[in-house]
């Protein structure tokens, strides 16, 4: 597994501006967190999702790849960071 962190520079205030994502062995992502500019935060994983978010139809690409849009700047961050973001969000 491996998880990131994703900023997403933008202002349009319908999509969130952070991203972030545990991703399988297989690219795809397993659960999802997505912060918005408001305040809000919503979630996705197989069995349970909230305000609109969705987990990726495709397979995630490389920081590299992400980092080179000019828009977005990810990093990888540990499973326990991961975890204490999860379990704030989703309670």
């Amino acid at each position: 597994m491996r998880y990131i962190d994703v900023k997403w520079m933008h202002e349009n205030r319908n999509y969130p501006i952070r991203l972030v994502s545990e991703i399988g062995l297989d690219g795809y992502e397993i659960r999802k967190l997505e912060f918005f500019r408001d305040g809000r935060c919503g979630f996705a994983c197989e069995s349970v999702a909230n305000l609109g978010v969705e987990l990726g139809s495709s397979p995630t690409p490389t920081l590299d790849n992400i980092n080179a849009i000019g828009e977005f700047g990810g990093v990888e961050i540990s499973e326990a960071d991961f975890e204490e973001l999860w379990v704030t969000v989703v309670r």
